[in-house]
């Protein structure tokens, strides 16, 4: 009896001993499951934001970017439209920086050239049936209709240094398909039917508006320095409307005014307001004009330019107003999207914004700081700064404010911009053009 109640207690003990040890495994087994993973769960996570080599880094910022004025164009016009918030709205200069990178896009294999002179038929198309004043284009047009649309009071009808903008990127298309014999004499025919002498008023300047309902009301004078130095060179080089000399001498450069001769941080600005202004006036003329070897009597543009570029930096780098997020890696004012609305932004005006707009489209001439900042633009503020069209258009890290939207008059430079520091493609394309040869001859340019 003894031994049988021993034999017992051994073998409750034992089923006990096995009941305990498997609830412990089980609550092992809620705080972390041993689920073996197999081989497809196993990869690693793909980076957000992967590592990228300088040259992938520019083709991923360039493309994307591109993609605004291709992807996102205007159904009906097949134009930029003026902000990616709007779906009505299109822009012209805006339209004209994204045409100019055309052929950049074909080159590097973003689209066919089939693609791309689909489009510009598309494009000229919309171009040849819109409402023009004296050959001018309006700053802005409904997509759908092709109604002109009021810039701003008494502004509804030719704005010319928006045109200048559009035509500069046309032309660099009809030397790009100059074997295109449709798409070039349509270019050719937009191209001659702008009025550059009638926007002079029959004076030595060049008036920025024009339109049937308040004609030269605005009253507003194309002078330099400023992003408008295109107007002149085009006006010159114009087969059917050019302007005389003097008018780019005594207007655009009042007779030698517009020098100034300023230093700061040890750069020499030859022309511009304090500390330069916003950076964009180092863009917009330049997707075309090559100022890499580019003089005349008033300035050598190539210094003004990298003077202006280094200038922006140094004053980013120095933050007089200690604002949060500018540095070494940060920087470019120009205008811009802003938390209070769209400013022209500079050092003279400035609100803790920046532009990704200002340093990407400086890479000509500061590539060193250009890529640092795209790099912390990409790999540091990607989360918040980069989407579906490249960099969104402006932040602020004093605020704490990051822009959701794109602006086709940023967009676009970016583009070119960077494909002349690359392979000056789109310089050589302007430049060899012989009438532009001829305007700039007209108005003694060194090039």
């Amino acid at each position: 009896m003894n031994i049988k109640f021993l034999y017992i207690l051994i073998f409750s003990i034992f089923v006990i001993s096995c009941s305990s040890s498997g609830n412990e495994a089980d609550d092992f087994s809620d705080d972390a499951p041993k689920e073996i993973p197999d081989e497809e769960n196993s990869e690693e996570p793909v980076e957000e934001f992967p590592s990228l080599t300088d040259q992938e880094l520019l083709d991923e910022v360039q493309e994307k970017t591109f993609n605004y004025f291709w992807e996102f164009a205007g159904t009906n016009s097949g134009l930029a439209k003026e902000r990616s918030s709007d779906n009505t709205t299109i822009t012209t200069g805006g339209s004209g920086f994204g045409l100019a990178s055309f052929p950049a896009a074909v080159e590097r294999g973003w689209i066919s050239r089939t693609d791309a002179l689909q489009r510009l038929d598309k494009i000229l198309t919309y171009l040849e049936n819109i409402e023009t004043y004296h050959g001018a284009f309006a700053h802005w047009y409904r997509d759908d209709t092709g109604a002109t649309l009021p810039f701003s009071a008494n502004d509804d009808g030719g704005d010319i240094v928006e045109t200048a903008f559009l035509i500069q990127g046309l032309l660099i298309n009809r030397s790009y398909f100059s074997k295109e014999t449709e798409i070039k004499n349509r270019i050719t025919h937009i191209w001659e039917d702008v009025e550059w002498d009638w926007y002079t008023q029959g004076e030595n300047v060049i008036y920025w508006h024009w339109s049937p309902n308040f004609e030269f009301e605005k009253n507003l004078q194309v002078k330099g320095w400023n992003e408008s130095l295109m107007v002149y060179v085009l006006a010159a080089s114009s087969p059917t409307h050019p302007v005389d000399a003097d008018v780019y001498h005594q207007g655009w450069a009042s007779n030698g005014n517009m020098q100034t001769g300023r230093s700061y941080y040890g750069n020499q600005l030859p022309l511009g307001s304090e500390l330069g202004g916003p950076l964009f006036f180092a863009h917009y003329s330049f997707i075309g004009l090559d100022p890499r070897n580019l003089s005349d009597q008033y300035a050598d543009y190539w210094q003004q330019n990298t003077s202006h570029s280094f200038i922006n930096y140094e004053y980013a780098v120095s933050n007089p107003n200690n604002y949060e997020g500018y540095s070494e890696d940060s920087w470019g004012l120009t205008a811009s999207t802003g938390y209070d609305g769209y400013a022209a932004h500079s050092p003279t005006n400035d609100k803790g914004i920046i532009a990704p707009t200002a340093s990407l489209s400086s890479f000509p001439y500061t590539p060193d700081k250009s890529m640092r900042a795209l790099r912390y633009f990409y790999e540091d503020l990607g989360e918040n700064l980069w989407g579906e069209y490249g960099f969104y258009d402006a932040f602020s890290q004093e605020v704490g404010w990051f822009s959701d939207s794109y602006l086709a008059i940023d967009q676009g430079p970016i583009v070119a911009m960077i494909e002349n520091y690359r392979t000056g493609l789109l310089w050589d394309l302007f430049m060899q053009d012989e009438e532009i040869k001829a305007g700039l001859d007209k108005l003694d340019f060194k090039y």
